[in-house]
């Protein structure tokens, strides 16, 4: 949320604010606010995808700082979208504004978009961390502001609601909280900030009534909108105008439509009596406030209750060791079962998962790539497909139960009521035999397979007989496919896509999951990903889910990634994790690597560094191999998420070690400068064993050579020319190593041959 223009009135006005001496004390943090700040506030990389590292490096600093004045964090996140679609409208407008700063990133001007795994970075720290943290079914404002109001503490944030929110521990706005520079001796250390609460704004329009506060936030505006009349009344009101001649303004001519608005505000005792002179200007006429006959007071009465604080908090019980999910029995969480509702109270469940369940909406996150071409999320398609459809289909007991309440009541676009019916057929064909995953994608790398024109309501581009069998979720009793509105990037605009949920040969749902064994779970991670469990043993466990991404992105994205983006790659993780070892405490790389020498090996991890692109470079950013590096992000992404719905069948991988974007783009520079990969790494066993054996195991799963029946061989002929052209630019160009150049030529004779029989059908 946020009330539109009060931060800078009130940040204007110095006499709002108290300067104060933080320590001692518990602190509610708006936790999208703080890491929205942390990367925005401190400079960090933008264009080249993300320096994750630095990221991670910066909140662990914050909450060193923290806990060096005894402050104890309890860290709240947004879950997923309202289901009210209240907020909608403002997400849309947000998303179309984000792709347009992306692109103007991607020429060198400026903008600001958050590259998309900072979220998950963000909340493994935390958790590495033991900072106790919470996610909410939807936005968290007011879940934050009881909780503070409950512990009486003050709020972290950014977030101008809070100064609506009465809070008798204050709002600490993030701009204003010096945590970076620490004061006081050691024993007594503190943090200089500066607290707002509701009594100092109140105090200077003549101590008037903190219960109008909500009614003036609804009337100025805030992310949920401004009810359609308001403006009508406010002309009406012309508040300038009114102030001069009274209220208790004490005749003092307002700055701004702000202070006019809270002036007049100021002369009425109660909400109560401020609404019933909108009906009075408004020509409403009714029960006391008329809050109850859909006129402008009972808009606007309804809007300021969502700033109406509870006494007791759900959150206070999560945080007190309490298995309650956030939001009680009306939470969104509860569509899930136990053991995915608290993942995702513990931050461990994407809220795209709980939005394509609940909304069946999800919204994807602009990056900085090449906005002439498809989205960077078009390759992923596929992986989230296979979690749409584990999502919709149901279990034998709930499709028993849908037959006597199959409809299922939605909030629409625009707050309308659609119903739809929910009900899964029982019986799905089982012609999936054979498909792995990347051979049932249609035209999953290019973006088009799969995907209902939102208009027309017919399927293009896609039949059952094409994908070989690939089965499509279907509403019981219905020939219409299972979709998910997906919003996303076309060219330079937000555009909505109807897209299938894809039901895998292996039968999992949502209801079961938490029964399925975990040789089943992981069957499903491979199989989507199209790779066989024994080409990941030559990489460690931890990295296994990343090395499986990483031979699917090659297979799957168009235009195929490079051999030299793909070395760049792996050198980045090597860096990871070098850095990873290298930390203070860190439980050093158990490897089978003779003669370990770990001054060696900082001497490679300082080498690469060295490579970085660096602030300030005049050179201009290759967008080319930011869009295909905006590829991998997005597969891994969305791999991410369906490895949560599965309750982890794979470790998850360190993410702030795994990807930075600068080092990255960095050593493809060298790369191309004609020097070859492995003079980076001289004099380093364990960098050296590591990046051959990654690489190898990158090789093996995007390799061709092993499908897995010959129905997933004519799976791939069905669908055309477009998967000749992936097969060859992904398979073969993208993970050529040096010194296989006869093998190379070898498999790219096949290949050319394989398009000959795709020219043939």
């Amino acid at each position: 949320m946020g009330v539109h223009g009060l931060t800078t009135y009130v940040e204007g006005n110095r006499h709002f604010l108290q300067d104060v001496k933080f320590r001692d004390s518990a602190l509610v943090i708006d936790g999208c606010s703080l890491y929205f700040r942390l990367y925005f506030n401190h400079g960090l990389d933008q264009q080249h995808g993300g320096d994750y590292d630095a990221f991670a490096h910066l909140l662990t600093q914050f909450l060193s700082a923290l806990a060096s004045c005894n402050i104890q964090p309890y860290v709240v996140l947004d879950g997923g979208m309202d289901p009210s679609d209240k907020k909608f409208s403002t997400l849309r407008q947000r998303l179309q504004s984000k792709i347009k700063e992306a692109d103007s990133i991607s020429h060198g001007r400026n903008g600001s978009v958050l590259p998309i795994l900072t979220r998950d970075v963000f909340t493994q720290v935390l958790i590495q961390r033991g900072v106790p943290v919470v996610q909410c079914p939807a936005e968290a404002d007011w879940e934050i502001a009881c909780l503070a109001h409950q512990w009486n503490c003050p709020v972290l944030t950014n977030d101008s609601d809070f100064y609506i929110f009465d809070l008798p521990g204050g709002y600490l706005p993030i701009r204003f909280f010096q945590w970076t520079n620490l004061n006081g001796k050691a024993s007594h250390r503190y943090i200089s900030a500066r607290c707002y609460t509701t009594s100092s704004l109140c105090h200077r329009f003549g101590g008037m009534n903190q219960e109008l506060l909500p009614l003036f936030a609804v009337l100025t505006g805030n992310d949920y909108g401004t009810p359609k009349d308001a403006e009508t009344l406010l002309a009406q009101l012309d508040v300038c105008a009114l102030v001069r001649g009274g209220g208790r303004g004490k005749g003092r001519a307002p700055s701004s439509r702000i202070e006019g608005l809270l002036f007049w505000l100021s002369s009425f005792r109660s909400p109560v009596e401020a609404l019933e002179e909108v009906n009075r200007l408004m020509g409403e006429t009714g029960s006391r406030g008329n809050r109850g006959q859909g006129g402008l007071s009972s808009q606007l009465w309804a809007g300021m209750q969502e700033y109406h604080i509870t006494p007791q908090s759900s959150l206070a019980c999560w945080f007190s060791g309490g298995k309650a999910v956030p939001g009680g029995q009306t939470s969104t969480f509860t569509q899930l079962p136990e053991c995915l509702s608290q993942a995702a109270a513990q931050g461990r469940l994407a809220p795209l998962i709980v939005d394509a369940l609940v909304m069946r909406r999800v919204l994807l996150i602009p990056q900085v790539e090449n906005s002439k071409l498809p989205s960077s999320h078009c390759g992923a398609r596929a992986i989230r497909q296979a979690i749409y459809g584990i999502l919709l289909q149901r279990g034998p007991d709930n499709v028993t139960q849908g037959r006597s309440k199959s409809i299922q009541q939605l909030k629409g676009p625009k707050g309308a009521v659609q119903t739809q019916d929910v009900r899964i057929q029982e019986s799905i064909s089982q012609s999936m035999r054979g498909w792995r995953g990347r051979g049932g994608r249609g035209g999953g790398g290019r973006g088009q397979g799969s995907v209902l024109p939102t208009q027309q309501g017919v399927n293009v581009g896609f039949s059952i007989e094409e994908a070989a069998g690939v089965a499509v979720v279907q509403a019981q009793g219905s020939s219409v496919p299972m979709c998910v509105e997906e919003y996303d990037r076309l060219d330079m605009n937000l555009k909505k896509n109807q897209v299938e949920a894809h039901l895998l040969k292996y039968p999992l749902c949502m209801d079961t999951l938490s029964q399925a064994p975990a040789a089943a779970r992981l069957g499903v991670l491979l199989e989507v990903l199209g790779v066989k469990e024994s080409a990941l043993a030559p990489a460690p466990l931890h990295l296994r889910l990343v090395v499986a991404v990483t031979g699917f992105w090659l297979c799957e994205v168009v235009p195929a990634p490079s051999q030299l983006q793909l070395q760049a790659l792996v050198l980045g993780m090597v860096y990871g994790e070098l850095s990873w070892n290298n930390q203070p405490g860190a439980t050093h790389y158990q490897h089978d690597v003779p003669q370990l020498n770990w001054a060696a090996e900082r001497t490679v991890l300082a080498g690469l560094d060295r490579q970085r692109v660096r602030a300030g470079e005049r050179r201009g950013l290759d967008v080319g191999a930011a869009h295909s590096f905006s590829q991998w992000q997005a597969c891994l992404w969305s791999a991410l998420c369906l490895n949560q719905l599965l309750l982890l069948p794979l470790p998850e991988p360190h993410l702030s070690w795994l990807f930075s974007g600068t080092l990255v783009h960095g050593l493809l520079r060298y790369l191309k400068g004609g020097r070859a990969a492995e003079s980076l790494l001289t004099g380093g066993s364990l960098s050296g064993h590591l990046y051959s054996s990654l690489l190898d195991a990158v090789r093996s799963c995007s390799s061709k050579a092993h499908p897995s029946s010959s129905a997933a061989g004519r799976g791939r002929r069905g669908r055309g020319r477009g998967r000749g052209r992936r097969g060859r630019g992904g398979g073969r160009r993208g993970v050529a190593g040096g010194g296989r150049g006869t093998e190379e030529i070898n498999n790219r004779f096949a290949l050319l041959m394989s398009e000959d029989e795709f020219d043939d059908d």
